[in-house]
């Protein structure tokens, strides 16, 4: 059996090669010039290309999506050379293939950048380390004095003890960046997600989501929602969350899942800053996942993370997918 997939696997690679080989005799494009000529910016666009390098037969064509982003410039003139292509006459072509190539090397190095913050550890000795967690206690409550480094007031923002520094063992400082990203770049949001994690009730969610977010799945009215909100506690620890969503966004990210969203959003390289902003609205949307899943308790995290967690890699299987409805391509990636 195993004899019968291997050659009906070498099969399918010489079929496919004889058939590109076919299709640019007769329209006088190669694949690359096919796909930049023929599909839209964006992630289909990229991902595509992405696929058409890393098939190639040529070991130069295979490693240009690995190459320092100083050198893509020289790269794509040995693509065009490489596929005799004339630059002169497909000008276009090498400004798309950049734009492409761009992504493809700008997502591998923030997977390098999110991995190297991910392992290294939280060291209470680093001024830098403890200047960002007392930032982030500043952003959430400004109103209320931290008494004492080591603390029970640590608590108050859903940190399991008296000293976070344990509680980031998992994600090291990638958790500590997105926390303390999200407190200060979207601060209300932050302050008012806490405020809610922290309520007995849900008191003013239907304010708070109606006003912040899209609003609440048409199931709910809101006199319905208004009843509703009294059944039980949020009950969730902010930090805590937030950390596991780290999680969740960082499995995301290496998997390649948020390559759809990236190539979307990001016109060239995307950066750690989207990757945070791409927290931030994780953050948002599990919020309301977690009242619209209406759980028990805290032991239902889990499996509403789970469930949440599915919900995202179906939206980002639609090649259009763009998470955060406040990023958008800019007019030059759409227009090239």
């Amino acid at each position: 059996r195993m004899f019968v997939q291997v050659c009906l696997y070498f099969y399918c690679k010489c079929l496919w090669r004889c058939l590109k080989f076919v299709v640019r005799k007769l329209t006088g494009r190669c694949e690359l010039q096919r796909i930049c000529y023929n599909t839209k910016p964006g992630a289909a666009r990229t991902m595509k290309i992405e696929a058409s390098l890393k098939g190639s037969k040529s070991k130069r064509l295979q490693t240009s999506v690995s190459v320092h982003p100083d050198a893509i410039e020289k790269t794509i003139d040995d693509i065009m050379e490489l596929k005799r292509i004339n630059p002169d006459i497909n000008p276009q072509l090498g400004v798309s293939l950049q734009a492409c190539l761009l992504q493809i090397v700008g997502y591998r190095n923030l997977v390098a950048e999110v991995e190297k913050l991910r392992r290294e550890p939280y060291d209470s000795e680093n001024p830098q380390h403890e200047e960002m967690l007392l930032k982030l206690w500043k952003c959430l409550k400004p109103n209320s004095p931290l008494k004492a480094r080591i603390s029970k007031q640590w608590c108050e923002i859903g940190f399991q003890g008296d000293d976070p520094k344990t509680d980031f063992r998992g994600m090291g400082l990638l958790g500590l960046y997105n926390l303390v990203y999200f407190a200060e770049w979207d601060t209300g949001i932050a302050q008012q997600v806490l405020s809610d994690s922290l309520q007995p009730k849900y008191s003013n969610s239907w304010q708070y989501l109606n006003d912040s977010f899209s609003p609440l799945p048409s199931q709910f009215s809101k006199a319905e929602w208004e009843k509703k909100k009294f059944d039980k506690a949020i009950g969730y620890s902010f930090a805590i969350v937030g950390i596991n969503i780290t999680d969740l966004a960082y499995n995301l990210l290496v998997s390649g899942a948020l390559k759809t969203h990236f190539y979307n959003v990001a016109p060239e390289a995307p950066t750690l800053t989207h990757f945070q902003q791409t927290f931030c609205y994780l953050m948002h949307e599990f919020h309301k996942f977690w009242i619209e899943e209406d759980p028990l308790d805290i032991m239902e995290f889990n499996r509403v993370r789970e469930k949440f967690h599915k919900r995202i890699l179906k939206q980002l299987q639609n090649p259009n997918m763009a998470l955060c409805p406040h990023f958008a391509a800019s007019e030059s990636l759409i227009n090239m």
